[in-house]
């Protein structure tokens, strides 16, 4: 949901109205799998605290994965007996899966789910979907990380848990600080683009969800929550583990070849301020200046250890060729990408195109140089020859920036606001959008 806005203001989506009768504002779904012993005062727990507290209509789902015990017997009695109570039956195990179905179907603004033994205390529950409903927000988590949570675990899950973030920190660059914890809510249409892209169907689910949505630009709300851990949960830890590992390695991968649909993901609800055109507010110049820096700086490096290379077999005017070309293209599109934010292949072929034009500008500089010391001096030193390419280079370097600012990748206009999501083909998957 948007509001309209004239050129030059920040639009933001609406504060959700109360839903019409009938039509709950809040599902929150419990996944359940042979949980028939604690399924029933879960429930009638989460009922009851929802009753007293939440301002708005509710509806709690259970939703079965394929349990072999009594769990749907108890899950349709709670359903008979609790107005505001469905269960759904899957036939296939896989948390993430269950979360998926009902999430797709459900008619509810915003989505939720929390794990059966109410790990986390209810009292965090209102925090969590306020944002959401407010619109300030598009998923919410809850964190048992953050510094103002209470927790009560063992050493095991504590150094499990902040090991598995640490890896997604260092492998995903994941900035939500607890991934695992089963307390989390997303809005309904920021859900109906995001599900058909998560392939995972079980307790990675959510944590291929959360990395999607921070590449899609969507905020990530953190609440800390009072958490005691469940000594009699059924959770396999080295399974699970082993699992999500593997799940990190294929999204890693995915985003590193290019075969994650990022061009479906980048801001897709079209409401980021950093894509508005304000007067009077500089469009990222520092930022630019910084990334600039850092690529060319490794560029540099890249350049000064071809051309040692290519100096073993080649003169000094074909070495600085080839390197500074093979250079240029890694260049232009580790700028494009990393320093002015450019995704998609659109234009990729345009670009390099103009890149090997401030390429033919930087040669110039750097062979004039090569050729005034070769006049200079009739057998310059290896180190000699190093240090006027740097000199020479850093003069490329300042022209190469302006000329990709103002020429290769000046700033667009933006672009007119996106029309509301709708949901995309639930069949599609990342296969097919290769």
């Amino acid at each position: 949901m948007r509001t309209d806005s004239s050129p030059g203001s920040l639009p933001a989506r609406e504060h959700l109205p109360a839903a019409g009768a009938g039509t709950p504002v809040l599902d929150v779904v419990v996944p359940v799998y042979n949980e028939e012993k604690d399924l029933g005062p879960c429930v009638r727990r989460l009922h009851e605290h929802l009753t007293r507290t939440f301002p708005y209509a509710f509806r709690i789902t259970v939703a079965d994965n394929a349990s072999t015990d009594g769990t749907p017997q108890v899950a349709a009695r709670l359903a008979a007996d609790l107005a505001a109570v469905r269960s759904v039956r899957l036939e296939q195990k896989g948390r993430g899966r269950a979360l998926r179905t009902v999430w797709s179907a459900s008619d509810a603004p915003v989505l939720a789910y929390m794990d059966v033994d109410l790990s986390t205390d209810l009292n965090a529950l209102l925090p969590l979907v306020a944002p959401l409903i407010s619109g300030h927000s598009d998923l919410a988590i809850g964190s048992r990380l953050a510094r103002s949570s209470r927790v009560v675990r063992g050493a095991k899950r504590e150094f499990i848990s902040r090991t598995y973030n640490l890896i997604l920190r260092g492998s995903l660059q994941a900035r939500f600080s607890d991934a695992q914890c089963g307390f989390k809510a997303i809005r309904r249409d920021v859900a109906q683009v995001l599900l058909p892209l998560v392939e995972d169907t079980g307790w990675f689910f959510d944590t291929e969800m959360l990395v999607l949505a921070e590449r899609a630009g969507c905020r990530i709300h953190e609440v800390p929550v009072d958490w005691v851990d469940d000594p009699d949960s059924t959770v396999h830890i080295v399974r699970t583990a082993t699992e999500d590992l593997k799940g990190v390695w294929r999204v890693g991968k995915a985003l590193a070849t290019g075969s994650l649909p990022l061009d479906r993901l980048a801001r897709p609800f079209g409401d980021d301020p950093r894509d508005r055109d304000l007067a009077g507010v500089p469009q990222g110049l520092a930022r630019q200046l910084v990334g600039f820096c850092v690529v060319g700086a490794l560029s540099t490096l890249f350049y000064l250890l071809l051309y040692s290379g290519f100096r073993h077999f080649a003169g000094s005017q074909l070495a600085n060729a080839l390197a500074l070309l093979v250079s240029a293209v890694a260049n232009t599109a580790a700028n494009r990408r990393l320093t002015f934010g450019v995704r998609g292949r659109g234009g990729a072929v345009r670009h390099q195109a103009q890149g090997l034009v401030v390429f033919g500008i930087g040669l110039v500089l750097t062979s004039g140089s090569l050729a005034a010391l070769s006049a200079a001096t009739t057998d310059p030193d290896h180190s000699t020859e190093l240090a006027v390419l740097i000199a020479a280079n850093l003069a490329a370097t300042v022209l190469r920036f302006l000329l990709f600012r103002a020429w290769v990748f000046p700033d667009t206009p933006p672009a007119a606001p996106c029309p509301e999501p709708h949901q995309p083909d639930p069949q599609r998957t990342w296969s097919d959008a290769r």
